[in-house]
């Protein structure tokens, strides 16, 4: 698609380097065949333009749509590094037994959680569970996000598990939106297991992984490495065969206590760990020497009245690129919106609101493997978002509402308020 945005009050463009992002004022964005030529001042992008299309340039200007875009900001659609956007059921069930005293864990151990959603998920085929995940990714886009970052997980058996992964083929067949699907198999002990964990383990690893890998259904497999859940050794264990078989990894750590999570996923090179509430130094340290990105979860803590959030603000100082996501799922964060977590980031963990849109963007981008999103550079894909906003700082300043004008996805309108 070919589009002109003049007048843009602020156009937001993170940079390269880490944190840096430049906002020029009065600025205008260039698309052309759903990527960006020019992108900046008036004056430069002009500039750009007629460098980038040479004699083509005056053309292109006379018979493109142009979008006054005055008063308003541009900005890279959000990327969201972390959702378990496919699901059977939600559980507001647990939410009221958790206002009621219950913790989390508490609910997992008696047969809720992870496991009741996969109770529920494996009643649906895969055409219902497609159609249950359409809104939420009509969702997505209304609230700027044009990238998302999917989980399987509540099949928890080698068919529930391939449905699930293939519902997400299925919905990036039928959606605009992009999913970057993930092996999630390793999300807890299934009912059926729960007096023979080491045979759960086996299918993991003999039938699941090896299936997935060869089927190409995920690019990335991850585990929930925690007390209660799976164990150091068994995470190491799981997630070597997912290297041998080339599926990239990630791993949830750190979330409720410190077994050395963060660690080892800077030993095995993943490439994120999430969650961290409870990470240690020697975790941090670890994951700067592995070049693992740290994607936190400020909705989770939030969602859950955990005490403790991640500790961004050390991990910043130790230079490891920081990303936030939202952790959309049934039972523990029922949220779409990566401007609430930037709030959430910027009054709990201290981030600055730059920091938290470059941990939306670029850092989230790395986070899933995806370096060229989350930016408007010269030649990248035209996800873009316009907002009825005056700078950057008012996305998480307006908390917990929806400042999104339109969102656009390869250059095309993929939302509209109006």
């Amino acid at each position: 698609m070919d589009l002109i945005l003049r007048n843009i009050s602020q156009l937001i463009l993170p940079q390269k380097k880490m944190w840096k992002i430049k906002r020029p004022k009065n600025a205008s964005l260039f698309i052309k065949n759903g990527k960006v030529v020019a992108a900046g001042s008036n004056e430069s992008s002009y500039l750009q333009l007629k460098k980038n299309l040479k004699d083509d340039w005056n053309n292109f200007l006379s018979s493109t749509e142009v979008l006054d875009c005055s008063g308003k900001i541009v900005t890279p659609g959000l990327v969201d590094p972390h959702t378990h956007s496919v699901f059977g059921a939600t559980r507001q069930n647990e939410f009221k037994m958790r206002s009621e005293g219950k913790s989390y864990l508490e609910i997992a151990e008696s047969g809720g959680g992870i496991r009741y959603s996969v109770r529920q998920l494996r009643k649906l085929s895969e055409r219902k569970l497609v159609e249950a995940t359409i809104p939420f990714l009509d969702r997505f886009f209304e609230l700027g996000t044009t990238t998302v970052e999917v989980k399987s997980g509540y099949g928890l058996s080698l068919k529930d598990e391939l449905k699930m992964l293939k519902v997400v083929r299925r919905l990036n067949a039928v959606h605009k939106i992009t999913l970057i699907p993930t092996f999630l198999g390793a999300h807890e002990v299934p009912d059926e297991y729960r007096d023979n964990r080491e045979k759960y383990i086996d299918i993991i690893t003999q039938e699941m992984i090896p299936e997935v890998a060869e089927s190409r259904l995920a690019e990335f497999c991850d585990i929930f490495t925690e007390t209660g859940v799976f164990t150091i050794a068994e995470s190491e264990k799981i997630l070597g065969v997912a290297k041998d078989f080339g599926l990239k990894i990630k791993m949830h750590v750190e979330e409720f206590t410190d077994i050395g999570g963060a660690e080892l996923a800077g030993k095995l090179g993943a490439v994120s760990a999430d969650h961290l509430e409870c990470v240690s130094d020697a975790g941090i340290k670890s994951m700067k020497n592995g070049g693992t990105v740290p994607v936190l979860l400020p909705g989770t803590a939030l969602f859950l009245g955990l005490k403790n959030y991640p500790p961004a603000r050390k991990m910043i100082e130790a230079e490891l690129p920081v990303a936030l996501g939202t952790d959309f799922n049934p039972g523990s964060s029922f949220t779409q919106s990566l401007p609430l977590m930037m709030t959430i980031a910027c009054t709990q963990m201290k981030m600055t609101p730059d920091e938290a849109f470059y941990a939306v963007t670029v850092n989230s981008a790395k986070a899933v493997a995806r370096e060229g999103l989350g930016t408007l550079d010269i030649g990248s894909v035209a996800d873009f978002v316009v907002w009825d906003a005056k700078d950057l700082e008012t996305l998480p300043y307006y908390f917990g509402g929806n400042l999104v004008e339109r969102t656009y996805k390869n250059g095309e309108l993929v939302y509209s308020k109006k």
